[in-house]
């Protein structure tokens, strides 16, 4: 991926230097972490996984911030607390936080114009890097354990940028220069689910989960939005190599696709739990993220990731 032409985004707010430490035990999602929770991890996922997108706390849904931080509170910090002052805001420097402002940047660029086109406004999100934990606003605390996630109410975007090396030498999602679009992509997921959030979508589907009559009906919701999210990730990739000929390089979307399915339910499920239960999945599988990414980089309009539609096949 090319992106030194990118324009850097100044809505971060880079708290990397203020490692709040605390445990590291359970996780969800992509888990980085070994840890004591008492739980197994297929559980863990699975629970942290629902609270993701739609904004609830994963510590409630797992049983508390014990079973995250291994009984202990892991600390909050407002300053950093080797120099006393506020966290760094403001577009990085260092080349990682530096592709991520760029990333940023052009996703609220694109989305923009694609909002304005029907006469809407685009806000963008703002992107919260960190190390190890964090205070994670009114989504409680953000953990290292946890992966990446969206908070709806603050719409802000948590990021422990050393998941990107977790995706490559963990979870062989990529490797090599392809890691920076592995990246992108996974920064524009997130992103999705911010615009899920601004366009209503998200709240819509907390209340159909609260209406589910079934587990499993409430999973298949939620896989929805995931899904939704990897397609709305796909129409920025679209529009961004229509702006900007030549950003993609060579393998950059086979390192999408193969994150995608190093990422898939089914894939983390084997892992694991040894066995693959499609009733529980909330991201969908590794097939479905693949194919819902190129919906949206083929098609590029928002219209194509309606994976709500009665009848979509998933």
């Amino acid at each position: 991926m090319r992106y030194d032409d990118f324009r850097r985004s100044d809505n971060i707010d880079d708290r990397r230097d203020d490692s709040g430490g605390g445990g590291m035990g359970g996780g969800f999602g992509f888990p980085m972490g070994g840890g004591g929770s008492g739980l197994g991890i297929g559980t863990v996922i699975v629970l942290g996984l629902i609270g993701w997108a739609v904004g609830i706390d994963p510590r409630i849904l797992i049983g508390g911030a014990e079973i995250l931080t291994g009984g202990q509170q892991a600390p909050t910090y407002q300053t950093d607390r080797r120099t006393g002052t506020p966290p760094k805001a403001g577009a990085p420097t260092d080349e990682m936080g530096s592709m991520i402002a760029g990333v940023l940047g052009e996703l609220d660029d694109r989305w923009s114009e694609i909002f304005q086109a029907s006469g809407q406004t685009y806000r963008g999100p703002r992107i919260v890097l960190f190390r190890n934990a964090t205070n994670g606003g009114r989504c409680g605390m953000a953990q290292s354990a946890m992966g990446p996630f969206y908070c709806p109410p603050d719409r802000q975007i948590f990021l422990d940028t050393g998941f990107f090396r977790e995706v490559e030498t963990r979870f062989r999602g990529c490797s090599g220069s392809a890691c920076k679009f592995t990246a992108a992509y996974i920064i524009a997921h997130e992103v999705g689910h911010h615009i899920q959030n601004q366009l209503g979508i998200l709240s819509k589907a907390r209340q159909m989960q609260e209406q589910a009559s079934s587990k499993a009906e409430a999973n298949n919701i939620q896989v929805r939005v995931e899904l939704q999210a990897d397609c709305l990730s796909g129409v920025w990739v679209n529009r961004e190599e229509k702006k900007r000929p030549g950003f993609l390089e060579p393998g950059d979307i086979d390192a999408a696709l193969q994150t995608a399915a190093a990422i898939g339910d089914d894939t983390l499920q084997r892992k694991s739990q040894g066995r693959v239960v499609p009733d529980s999945f909330t991201h969908g599988s590794a097939a479905q993220r693949k194919r819902w990414f190129m919906t949206g980089f083929q098609q590029g309009t928002v219209q194509s990731c309606n994976t709500f539609a009665p009848g979509v096949q998933l």
